[in-house]
């Protein structure tokens, strides 16, 4: 974006304001601070774009735009005078280029920006998001890998600290580009790193969920084009990039709480009101309307405030924020924090936009409810009883992580241990389109997996294996294949540990798998092993499931399309199990060949029952169809 001033002096007052570009006049000050988005694009799906102008009394000027192709539709203005909102249409006709506009009082031009409209990239409307044949790769990038430091910048508040738990670290772009290999190397095909825009907070500010600039990614890290080229590369390795956007919350330091654009941009109250985080009081036909209000309007934490998506402004500020970083970063897919905590109306209306720009994107929503009815009351095709309907193709399917660390660490009986994972998984009913949910091990909001299940390989490698095999989109969080530790209570900074090896002088290397030990070693291959093996799956990614209800310590799952049958065994027991193989007639019989996956089998042929290893796990593939 350039801008010219149309005043000599005011060029000189404004080269000595740091970047405050403005203009005097003889009668009123006026600057142009901000014009967001930054630029935008012909040939969208929506013509219609909306600018929001920021700087001292803008809005006593009036915008002209002399452009073929597009028109200059409505002026916005709100009870500050420092914000002006511009709505145009960009016509089909149009072509990319620099746009003109102009600002000014009483006909005279008084501030004048070039606004760039870009062509977009071939095949931009039609790419193709993340799905059920992809694994999820999850980083923290202020703890995952440093490399070359990005320029410093003075504004920023919080310096690097690598000596305390919930300071900078110091991991960048640079120190993630370093080590793209090793994510594609482990079999995974999509990146999910954690928020990467500004948070320019005072402390706590490595986490990336309290934003203080939507358009701007935060400088510790590097900058937008570093972004840019981070994606493109990942491109060229396999991987897609998801990025973790965050609709319901900013950070306090965000530069709209010094000028709010109105004072309904955000919820305020007489007094600091935290949501009461009861997820339910969105679909509970009972619910108190006050209940209802101190959970979407109340504020994430102190230092968070709540945004207001009911003023459509802010509502299509967020949508194309949302829009903007896809096509510009050439994005696979979306993550949303918090995603009920924001206005539901907004949330359909947001998702909506988004999946039609890019019909086969996919969004994956933050839903952190035991409940199935709950989650599936979000995801694009459910009929819910209320009428809701969203546009939404994924939510993180906390149901069954829940599940699953339940089978792992519970004693087995008809209703407690593995019986939960089987009846968790009966309940994809509920569910519009189940393959498509994101079913995770741990996140960066929960303990590790490896502490969750008391340090114990057997049972990390059964939850991994079942990941990988079940009707889901797998997701693993970095370190989860170092056997990486935290308390089993929430404790962020130690979940969010750094990864060994990213930082020069490190006493271990994953990255080359130096100074790890034996288990580490082996998990890390297991790993590997089993997510490269996953790539070519062609049944785990789109074929049929069929599971058996758990018996004596062993659960199965089976999946099949036309070409290939897997079958997974979890033996929880500490017994060997001699499995008889009559009970799954349906989808095997005995004199064919097996080939043991992740074992040291290799082919063999199948007898009428099946040794099973204590507390281990078997992962079997049979070609052709299935045996009915």
């Amino acid at each position: 974006m350039k801008l010219s001033i149309l005043n000599p002096l005011a060029h000189r007052l404004a080269a000595a304001a740091a970047g405050a570009l403005m203009l005097i006049s003889p009668t009123m000050a006026q600057t142009l601070e901000r014009i967001e988005p930054h630029s935008w694009w012909v040939g969208m799906h929506n013509p219609e774009l909306q600018l929001m102008l920021h700087g001292e009394n803008i809005a006593e000027l009036e915008p002209r735009i002399d452009r073929a192709g597009v028109t200059l539709l409505r002026s916005t203005r709100t009870g500050n005078p420092n914000y002006l909102f511009i709505d145009l249409r960009i016509d089909p006709s149009a072509q990319p280029g620099e746009m003109t506009l102009e600002l000014q009082r009483e006909g005279h031009t008084v501030l004048r920006s070039a606004y760039a409209l870009q062509a977009r990239t071939a095949g931009s409307a039609e790419r193709r998001g993340f799905g059920p044949a992809d694994a999820i790769y999850l980083v923290v990038p202020d703890r995952f890998a440093q490399g070359n430091p990005p320029p410093r910048d003075p504004a920023m508040l919080e310096g690097e600290d690598r000596q305390h738990s919930t300071g900078r670290h110091g991991g960048n772009l640079d120190g993630l580009r370093r080590h793209l290999d090793y994510i594609a190397g482990l079999g995974f095909t999509m990146l999910w790193p954690t928020p990467l825009t500004e948070n320019n907070n005072p402390a706590y500010s490595y986490h990336g969920y309290a934003a203080t600039d939507f358009y701007r990614v935060d400088p510790r890290f590097g900058s937008n084009e570093d972004y840019r080229a981070l994606v493109a590369e990942a491109h060229t390795k396999g991987l897609g990039v998801i990025q973790d956007v965050v609709l319901n919350h900013i950070g306090l330091n965000h530069w709209w709480m010094r000028d709010l654009p109105s004072p309904d941009w955000i919820h305020q109250w007489a007094q600091f009101t935290e949501t009461s985080h009861a997820r339910l009081t969105v679909q509970d036909p009972y619910a108190a309307e006050a209940d209802r209000r101190v959970f979407s309007d109340g504020w994430f934490g102190p230092h968070m405030p709540d945004l207001n998506q009911r003023n459509p402004l802010l509502a299509t500020y967020l949508i194309q924020n949302s829009l903007w970083w896809i096509e510009y970063a050439g994005l696979s897919g979306l993550r949303i924090d918090t995603y009920s905590y924001s206005d539901k109306d907004f949330l359909a209306i947001w998702s909506q936009r988004v999946m039609a720009e890019y019909p086969h994107l996919n969004l994956v929503g933050e839903e952190w409810s035991p409940h199935p009815t709950v989650v599936a009351y979000w995801l694009r095709g459910k009929a819910n009883t209320d009428g809701y309907r969203s546009s939404m193709p994924s939510m993180m399917d906390f149901p069954l992580h829940g599940a699953l660390l339940a089978a792992l660490t519970e004693n087995d009986s008809h209703s407690s241990g593995l019986s939960k994972l089987y009846e968790a998984l009966a309940q994809d009913f509920v569910y519009p389109d189940p393959a498509n949910l994101v079913v995770f091990e741990g996140n960066h909001d929960t303990p590790r997996l490896y502490s969750t299940l008391h340090d114990d390989t057997a049972l990390t490698r059964m939850a991994l294996a079942y990941l990988a095999v079940t009707r889901r989109i797998p997701q693993i969080t970095y370190g989860t294949e170092l056997l990486m530790q935290s308390p089993r209570e929430r404790d962020d900074g130690a979940v969010r540990a750094d990864f060994p090896g990213g930082w020069r002088g490190d006493s271990a290397d994953a990255f080359k798998g130096a100074g790890l030990s034996a288990q580490q070693h082996e998990m890390q291959d297991f790993v590997r092993r089993l997510f490269n093996w996953r790539k070519r799956a062609s049944a785990v990614h789109s074929g049929a499931l069929t599971h058996y209800s758990p018996s004596h310590g062993i659960y199965v799952l089976c999946r099949r399309d036309d070409k290939q049958r897997v079958m997974l065994l979890l033996n929880k027991s500490k017994e060997t199990q001699h499995l008889d193989l009559a009970r799954f007639a349906e989808m095997l019989h005995p004199g064919e060949t097996a080939h043991d996956v992740l074992g040291a089998r290799g082919r063999f042929e199948l007898g009428a029952k099946l040794d099973l290893a204590p507390r281990s796990v078997t992962l079997l593939e049979l070609e052709g169809a299935a045996a009915r």
